[in-house]
């Protein structure tokens, strides 16, 4: 039974390596008309399950029970920046999605608090 079990998972595991590879995580390369060349970053997170049964028949004159499997998987590619390469420079602009929970929501206003509390040394 686990040769089998080991046979679905692995198939289902290959699937998934044929939906994702580099280029999903970092995407091809985009120019754009005035020489300004855009990367797309995403983030790629995937989960699988995979499960058999291998029924024993208790009456020994009887033809034992088959086996079965099944397996199943999920793939998320969310976008989450891009490279953007102009005049020799490189930046990341981030795509921001809404904050989902108050610590997410916290950690976006780190950088504004600390900013606040740099200008007025700044300014002196």
């Amino acid at each position: 039974m686990s040769n089998q079990i080991s046979d679905v998972m692995n198939e289902t595991m290959s699937k998934i390596k044929e939906l994702i590879d580099v280029n999903t995580v970092v995407g091809n390369p985009i120019e754009t008309p005035d020489g300004v060349t855009l990367i797309p970053v995403s983030r790629v997170t995937f989960g699988f399950a995979s499960g058999g049964s291998d029924g024993k028949n208790p009456a020994p004159d009887k033809a034992p029970v088959r086996f079965g499997a099944g397996s199943g998987a999920g793939v998320t590619v969310n976008p989450v920046a891009f490279i953007v390469i102009s005049n020799g420079n490189a930046r990341m602009l981030y795509v921001d999605p809404p904050a989902n929970s108050t610590v997410d929501r916290l950690i976006d206003l780190v950088p504004d608090v600390i900013d606040k509390f740099k200008s007025p040394k700044d300014s002196e």
